[in-house]
Parts: structure tokens; sequence; C-alpha cells
């Protein structure tokens, strides 16, 4: 499995709004072919800061199947008015596991 980590920047006045349109997204997520699970995290230092962590079976379901879906779309049109900056978006794999 790999992570999709995506750094997400919201406007200070639209947290509740962005809040909820993630919340309404998690059907695409769960629908979306390889997603295995997904979280949004909220920065305590940085409020305005977020990240979004979904775990993909490939790298590819996510840039490739979910990135060319309408699924896709609709996400970033539930999300997108949102963001005060692009997100930055990266993938990691897990090398060490504690417990």
């Amino acid at each position: 499995m790999i992570y999709e980590i995506a750094e997400l920047y919201i406007k200070p006045d639209s947290h509740t709004a962005f809040q909820a349109g993630v919340a309404e997204a998690v059907p695409l997520f769960k629908a979306a072919t390889g997603c295995q699970s997904m979280r949004l995290d909220r920065d305590i230092e940085t409020p305005d800061t977020y990240h979004l962590v979904i775990g993909w079976a490939t790298l590819e379901n996510h840039t490739v199947d979910f990135r060319g879906s309408e699924a896709f779309q609709l996400w970033r049109g539930l999300v997108g008015g949102h963001f005060a900056q692009t997100p930055k978006v990266e993938h990691f794999e897990t090398v060490v596991a504690g417990f």
C-alpha cells in the first residue's frame, strides 16, 4: 500500500464548509479503485493546514484511476473553492512499522 499525503491550505473562513465537503466526498473515495483508507487531519499549531491521508493499493490507483475519473472532478468541486493555495501532494510507502 502507498499513502497519498495531501497538504491542504484552507481559507480561514472556510473550515466548516471544507470539512463538510470532505465528509460528503467519503463515498467517492470508498468507491474508487484501489482506495483502502482515507482520513483528514488538522494541524493543531497551524489550523488552516490539513493533511488528507489516503491509502491506495498502487500509485496508479491514485495518479491514473482516481485522477482520471469523474469522482476526482466531483471531489475538487466539493473542496477546491476552499483552498487558499495549491495543495502539495506526495506519495509515501511504509518502510518501518513499530506497532
